[in-house]
């Protein structure tokens, strides 16, 4: 995009954003601001993910690419306990998969003790950690560039019927093994969509899903309730943004132009995301260092059409397209009724996370054939299941015996 472009769409965006916060909101963001603000300021990590975070704390770790259907590579990362041998790793297989704005550095941005990613890897599975298309752990396209508007023409939809999809038949044909599943916030919609399909269910051992997330049509945070109802989204796309990264010239002057002057942006995530009971606020700059990451303006329509008309369904792309694409007016849902019984789930969902509502996850729950088990943190908020401080004993010592008590380690 042209500078001059580019200001004038920092410009209205950031008046957008200025006349939509009122002061009932920016009470409530009124914090922690610096550190948000100065996140496009902070470095960006220059090795690979095993270099940067996952050696450097004892432990054995690979990195692999592969490459979907539509031509994207992927980075996944093979990670096994600080006592363990990659080539003597003989666990069962767990594939990791973020959430919105994240990557796979989001499993291990706390102590070994404290993250899900060597926590598992201690217990002697054979970790794997999925980065999604866009992210900086990943590897472009085989043909387009970043910088062309087309590299970034998907949503979450893609992410599940190509990228999960790859990762898990690449794990599985490596291992010979079904592959366990540790999805968080985004990484449960592109695992209960991939699911549906039953190729990808066969091979799948278990599933666990952090603040899980199919419906989205009660979502209480007000600050992204406020952007989805004045169709920031849309007015974002008409104005040429395909790409959403906060590092970016464009994002880091936003984030000036909103926080300069128009609002106290002081702990915006928690007007995003809830209340976090358990997050560790001095460890604030060093995750700054890894998120967030890029994602879709594409990915985000689709998450706000999904908020607008309560639906888990596939990206409307309007009546005629919709026709041409998929034989009907509307989109087709994901039915939720497909995943398989016998397929053992695990759900664990907070009290203070305001966009994994405890009523859009009742209407999940209902569409299941499984009843899942369930873990219920009632002071939980959306960042809390990957980065409390108390996760280990909440949260990570379930998924485990979890796992265990399905860990059959299935073979072919």
């Amino acid at each position: 995009m042209a500078r001059p472009v580019a200001v004038v769409v920092v410009v209205v965006v950031a008046a957008f954003l200025a006349g939509l916060l009122t002061s009932e909101i920016a009470a409530e963001i009124a914090q922690n601001s610096a550190h948000f603000y100065n996140l496009g300021r902070r470095r960006l990590p220059q090795q690979s993910l095993c270099l940067e975070l996952i050696e450097p704390s004892g432990y054995s770790c690979s990195e692999h690419k592969i490459q979907t259907k539509d031509g994207y590579l992927l980075g996944l990362q093979r990670v096994s306990s600080r006592s363990g041998d990659l080539r003597t790793q003989l666990g069962p297989p767990v594939l990791l998969q973020h959430g919105l704005f994240m990557a796979g550095d989001a499993w291990f941005l706390n102590s070994p003790e404290e993250s899900m990613g060597f926590v598992l890897a201690d217990q002697g599975f054979d970790v794997w950690v999925g980065n999604v298309r866009g992210t900086r752990w990943s590897h472009g396209h085989i043909s387009l560039s970043e910088d062309d508007k087309n590299f970034w023409d998907w949503s979450w939809q893609e992410l599940a019927e190509y990228d999960l999809a790859e990762m898990i038949h690449h794990i599985y044909s490596i291992t010979n093994s079904k592959v366990f599943i540790v999805g968080h916030s985004q990484g449960t919609i592109m695992s209960l969509a991939a699911l549906t399909q039953p190729d990808i269910a066969e091979i799948v051992e278990a599933a666990a899903l952090l603040c899980p997330i199919s419906y989205l049509e009660h979502i209480t945070a007000k600050f992204v309730l406020r952007m989805v109802n004045m169709h920031l989204d849309q007015m974002i796309l008409a104005m040429g943004i395909h790409e959403l990264n906060f590092r970016s010239d464009w994002g880091v002057n936003l984030l000036d132009s909103i926080c300069d002057g128009h609002v106290d942006c002081n702990d915006l995530l928690t007007s995003i995301t809830g209340k976090n009971c358990c997050f560790n606020n001095t460890r604030v700059d060093f995750y700054l260092d890894y998120e967030p990451h890029p994602t879709s303006t594409k990915n985000l329509h689709h998450l706000f059409q999904m908020i607008r008309k309560g639906t888990f369904s596939k990206y409307d792309y309007g009546i005629l397209k919709n026709l041409k694409l998929y034989g009907q007016l509307k989109p087709p849902s994901f039915d939720l009724g497909l995943i398989p019984k016998s397929l053992p789930l695990l759900m664990a969902y907070g009290g203070n996370d305001d966009l994994a509502d405890v009523e859009d996850f009742r209407h999940t729950l209902k569409e299941l054939q499984s009843t899942p088990e369930l873990v219920y943190l009632e002071n939980y908020g959306h960042i809390d299941f990957i980065v409390s401080v108390k996760a280990k004993e909440d949260l990570h010592d379930r998924v485990v015996g979890f796992f265990r008590s399905w860990g059959k380690s299935s073979s072919s």
